[in-house]
């Protein structure tokens, strides 16, 4: 039975959820408790899932009242999915299916790996299973017929190259990443149009551990992935009535604290929930700010939206060039105060009196397949260095910042995006995500990350300055 009934009186949200951002509706809560209480009964899927998967809700409407039982209001059901393949099969009665079938071991797809395998075997020309294998891949993307809610078809090529309509985008993406359409959300809502079922809201959780690739968290809600997802989407939700994107409601414009300043530039503490420079949608930022102020001032360097602290701004481009020098030169020093998020999850090296100082070297580089989030990649990323100091025993409760919050000072060597975040909560890293962190970790009133000291050399008088800024949690 792939159409589950709810039993609940919680009303139906106005509009379909935005699939790239959102807070999960209390009827997918109550959907998703239902796929987890599944999940956790059944061993063979548990013990598949506990390796870390991704799972989806979609609760639907069955407009042509099929269900007939006095018991959901509404006629409200929900549909459950899970990201690729769940213990090496995806004919699991209680899922949907997936939108192609390529798994069939006599089926077209199968025959073909077969052979193309066999000739990369016996062949030594290995351009020739390479040519087959491109276009073995571009059968299976014909494959994927997907509709919209006016129903409407599209295979998943001609939706790829119209929403990469621009020529240089095009190039830069001529097809789609293996994998493409195997996503949660496409699956649910394919099946939910070819049952006639009207979508009333969806969300995604990840159940398992993290993994080296995916820093998720047991249990919490994720967006939908915008590499591979958000191209198919935009023409799947074509016909229903969707949330606006919350991301382009903007944000409070909040004060600015100065720290320090002089006739060449200041160090200011930025709030958490302000950007240093402006974004594709918001544009009030840090420098926006200041450029009301000092029309050439120029930000040296960025803290992340949601962490707070010290960032200096120069005043005019001749004090920004020998500032830039300072830190290509790693001549500039930072010290962060980071809180841990549920510290019962850090690993063994940190529980010995002789971890509470080390240093993480972890390379990273960006997910092109679910921006803006970054990943560790060993081979390709770029170098990233995080010395590490525990302020307290773990674990130690804080006042103001729950039972068992683990305080720890962050210096990085360097400045790649998320470095922090990653080195904390990943399992080569400290294993435990700073509180508040929902990209890696699980989402807070805050992120608990405060850039709290720096050093640096000013460019003019050459004198050698140090700013604090104590912590604002």
């Amino acid at each position: 039975m792939r159409l589950h009934p709810l039993h609940t009186d919680i009303p139906k949200p106005e509009r379909f959820t935005y699939p790239f951002c959102y807070e999960p509706h209390p009827l997918c809560q109550l959907a998703a408790k239902e796929v987890q209480a599944y999940i956790a009964s059944h061993a063979e899927i548990k013990e598949d899932a506990d390796n870390g998967k991704m799972f989806g809700v979609l609760v639907v409407q069955n407009t042509q009242n099929t269900l007939n039982n006095p018991n959901t209001p509404n006629n409200l059901s929900f549909l459950a999915a899970y990201s690729g393949l769940l213990a090496g099969r995806n004919d699991w009665d209680y899922f949907v299916p997936p939108v192609f079938d390529a798994q069939q071991p006599d089926g077209y797809f199968k025959t073909k790996e077969r052979e193309i395998s066999k000739i990369s075997r016996e062949s030594s020309q290995s351009s020739i299973s390479k040519v087959m294998s491109q276009d073995l891949q571009l059968w299976l993307f014909h494959q994927y017929q997907l509709m919209n809610a006016r129903g409407e078809t599209k295979d998943l090529v001609d939706i790829w190259q119209g929403y990469y309509s621009r020529e240089k985008l095009r190039r830069k993406f001529p097809l789609p990443p293996g994998g493409t359409g195997d996503c949660c959300a496409p699956k649910l809502l394919q099946y939910a149009y070819q049952q006639n079922l009207k979508p009333v809201c969806m969300a995604e959780f990840w159940w398992g551990q993290p993994t080296r690739e995916e820093l998720r968290q047991h249990l919490n809600y994720y967006p939908a992935c915008r590499g591979k997802c958000k191209p198919i989407l935009t023409w799947m939700l074509q016909g229903l009535e969707v949330d606006v994107n919350p991301e382009t409601l903007g944000f409070p414009h909040l004060e600015i604290e100065t720290v320090y300043e002089d006739d060449y530039l200041l160090v200011i503490n930025k709030p958490s929930g302000l950007l240093s420079t402006p974004g594709r949608v918001e544009q009030y930022s840090v420098e926006t700010v200041m450029r009301q102020r000092y029309p050439d001032a120029v930000i040296a360097h960025r803290l992340d939206m949601w962490t707070s602290g010290l960032l200096i701004v120069a005043k005019s481009m001749e004090v920004y060039r020998p500032l830039q020098q300072q830190f290509i030169k790693h001549q500039v020093r930072k010290r962060y105060i980071a809180v841990l998020d549920n510290p019962s999850t850090l690993n063994s090296k940190l529980s010995t009196l002789n971890s509470k100082n080390g240093t993480i070297s972890l390379p990273l580089r960006p997910d092109p397949m679910n921006r803006p989030r970054q990943m560790v990649d060993m081979e390709h990323g770029k170098r990233a260095v995080t010395d590490y100091e525990f302020l307290s025993d773990i674990p130690l409760p804080w006042e103001g910042l729950g039972e068992g919050s683990v305080l720890v000072a962050l210096y990085p060597q360097t400045g790649r995006t998320h470095q922090l975040r990653i080195h904390c909560a990943h399992p080569d890293g400290l294993g435990c995500p700073i509180k508040g962190d929902e990209l890696y970790g699980t989402k807070a009133d805050r992120l608990y990350l405060h850039a709290a000291e720096i050093w640096f050399r000013h460019p003019i008088t050459e004198r050698e300055m140090h700013l604090a800024s104590p912590r604002p949690f």
